[in-house]
């Protein structure tokens, strides 16, 4: 036998039932949707755990609830306290750190938090440093190497109302000034206020 020859067995498929085509169609007078009810009518449409008005299972099992994020990096929190026992000059790695005791293992990455103080002169290299542990390190004359690049910002994007404001704003800024006056003109209104004033003057003496 070849591939192409393979078939299902007598009464393995059946053809789709087809709801609303008469009597004749083999569904009876009710069309195959049984007797009145919200799923005899058409646009009947419910969510697959919808349990006909019962308790759902969500909200019997609440410890269920949630959302874990499978993308999410755990980090094993490591304090300066707990680097002010290690000797001065000493490099810090996340081996060095399972080796002094401090972290576990290195199933996570790790993270130097600001909590206390170090007066060593270390080298740190792990995945995170916070910026008070980093001002730290720095000032007690030790350097900090992070080990995984920190994404780039994303730039949220701007409602429609701002941008609006911002083309309003750019076209007033783009559009020419209007000169107060032509120059003409403006000699013009000096000449005859000179003379207004000049025939006050004659008109009281």
């Amino acid at each position: 036998m070849e591939q192409h020859e393979l078939r299902p067995p007598r009464g393995a498929t059946k053809a789709r039932k087809r709801i609303g085509r008469g009597t004749g169609s083999g569904t009876g007078t009710y069309a195959g949707k049984g007797m009145k009810g919200q799923q005899s009518r058409s646009g009947y449409k419910t969510r697959p755990a919808f349990e006909g008005g019962q308790t759902a299972l969500v909200r019997r099992l609440p410890r269920r609830r949630g959302f874990r994020n499978p993308f999410r990096i755990e980090y094993a929190p490591v304090n300066l306290s707990d680097l002010a026992r290690l000797p001065d000059g000493s490099d810090v790695t996340p081996e060095t750190l399972v080796a002094a005791g401090i972290v576990k293992s290195l199933r996570n990455q790790i993270k130097i938090l600001g909590g206390g103080e170090v007066s060593a002169k270390l080298t740190v290299r792990a995945h995170r440093v916070s910026t008070p542990a980093r001002t730290k390190i720095e000032a007690a004359g030790g350097t900090v190497e992070e080990m995984s690049p920190r994404p780039e910002p994303v730039e949220k994007k701007k409602s429609r109302s701002a941008l609006k404001a911002q083309a309003k704003a750019e076209a007033k800024s783009a559009r020419p000034a209007k000169a107060s006056a032509k120059p003409d003109e403006q000699e013009q209104d000096d000449i005859d206020t000179e003379a207004s004033e000049s025939s006050e003057g004659a008109g009281a003496e």
